[in-house]
C-alpha cells in the first residue's frame, strides 16, 4: 500500500493541469477518425487480412480510441489542478507560428521565393527577439542558401513571383529560373 501511495504522489507531482482538455480533444479527434474509417478506406475481397487497405489504419484508429478513452477516464477521475486554462493558452500560443508560415506561403506567389524567404527569415528572427544586425544578416543569408539549395541545386519547381515579371526581360527570366 505504501508503494501505491508513492506512485500517486509521483503522478500528482508530474501531472499537468491541462490534461483533461488534452484527453478530451484527443478522444474527440480519435472518434472523428473512427467515424471516417469506412469512408476513407476499403476492404478488398480476396486479400489477406494483413494486406487489407483498411486493416492497419483500423488498428491505429481503434488504438487511438481505446487508449484515448482510458486517458479521458483517468483524467476525469483525477483531482483537478488549478491552472488548466493557462496551460491551454500556452499550447495555443504555438499557433502563432502557423499563422506566420501561412503568411509566408501566401506571400511567395507575389514577392517570389527569394524575396519572401529572405523577408520571412528576417521578420521571424526579429519576432524571436534577436535584434543584432549580424544575427538578422545571418538569417537572411540562411534564407538565400535555402533558396539556392531548393531552386538552383535541387531544381524544385515553384511558381515565380509576380514581382519577378516586372523586372527587365533578362533579369525576369533569370529570377524566374533560379530564384
Amino acid at each position: 500500500m505504501e508503494r501505491f501511495q508513492t506512485l500517486q504522489q509521483l503522478f500528482k507531482r508530474y501531472r499537468r493541469p491541462g490534461d483533461l482538455v488534452f484527453a478530451t480533444v484527443f478522444l474527440l479527434v480519435a472518434l472523428f477518425l473512427l467515424s471516417q474509417l469506412g469512408k476513407q478506406t476499403v476492404w478488398a475481397s480476396g486479400t489477406q487480412l494483413f494486406a487489407q487497405p483498411r486493416f492497419w489504419p483500423a488498428v491505429g484508429v481503434f488504438g487511438m480510441v481505446g487508449f484515448g478513452t482510458l486517458h479521458f477516464l483517468s483524467s476525469v477521475a483525477s483531482d483537478r489542478i488549478a491552472g488548466r486554462w493557462q496551460e491551454v493558452g500556452f499550447w495555443l500560443r504555438g499557433f502563432e507560428f502557423v499563422a506566420w508560415f501561412l503568411g509566408y506561403v501566401w506571400l511567395v506567389p507575389y514577392a517570389g521565393y527569394l524575396l519572401a524567404t529572405m523577408g520571412f527569415m528576417a521578420v521571424l528572427t526579429l519576432r524571436l527577439g534577436y535584434r543584432a544586425p549580424k544575427t538578422i544578416g545571418m538569417a537572411v543569408l540562411t534564407g538565400v542558401g535555402i533558396v539556392l539549395l531548393f531552386r538552383t541545386f535541387l531544381q524544385v519547381r515553384l511558381p515565380g513571383g509576380q514581382l519577378y515579371h516586372m523586372l527587365p526581360e533578362g533579369w525576369s527570366s533569370f529570377m524566374l529560373t533560379y530564384f
